[in-house]
């Protein structure tokens, strides 16, 4: 069975730039496209990044329990849906969920052999930093940010892998080490080479 990998980070974290090259690097991986209610921003692309859909249409999912995890973030709805989930793990390649730490608790109920890694930046300066040099929120919405990430940090220990991205390529070479080695572990080689490992 396909590992299901819980990537979460305060917003500003490099959290999106950081699976981007992951993916780009690993093809035994893949990610889940989440829901939101939040508007595209400059080079999102529909399907691709997230399924853009309106407030209407997520509570009604919501209502008839089709996403697997859902949580309100920044004023915004995000949520997993189930359907995409079971299908990504029947085609056999690891999968990655980029979700808060909320939407972390409720996956571990029904995946409890998910693994968490939690993203963190170099310091809540650098995160500032970051949401500014982004420039895409209010200074109003980046102070709300700050004090949500200050709120996600308290959840690290929630989490099995930590990694402080404080440059890009080395937190990249961090979670593709964390893919490598647990697909190295005995369950897994077992599933592999069931013939060698009797």
């Amino acid at each position: 069975m396909a590992n299901l990998y819980v990537i979460t980070a305060p917003s500003g974290a490099g959290k999106t730039s950081l699976i981007r090259e992951v993916l780009a690097r690993d093809a035994e991986v893949q990610l889940s496209v989440s829901h939101t209610t939040r508007a595209p921003r400059p080079g999102e692309i529909e399907g691709k990044d997230y399924y853009f859909i309106s407030r209407e249409q997520f509570l009604s999912m919501r209502e008839k329990n089709e996403f697997l995890e859902s949580a309100e973030v920044y004023g915004n709805f995000y949520g997993t849906s189930q359907q995409a989930i079971y299908k990504l793990v029947r085609k056999g390649k690891d999968v990655i969920l980029e979700i808060d730490w909320q939407g972390a608790r409720q996956i571990h109920k029904v995946f409890n052999h998910a693994i968490g890694i939690f993203i963190l930046p170099p310091s809540i300066e650098a995160l500032s930093e970051r949401l500014r040099a982004r420039a895409t929120d209010s200074a109003e919405i980046i102070a709300g940010r700050i004090a949500a990430a200050r709120e996600d940090l308290s959840h690290v220990s929630e989490f099995k892998y930590v990694i402080i991205n404080h440059q890009l390529s080395a937190a990249v070479s961090d979670v593709l080490a964390i893919l490598r080695a647990e697909r190295l572990t005995l369950s897994e080689q077992k599933k592999r080479w069931p013939d060698l490992i009797a």
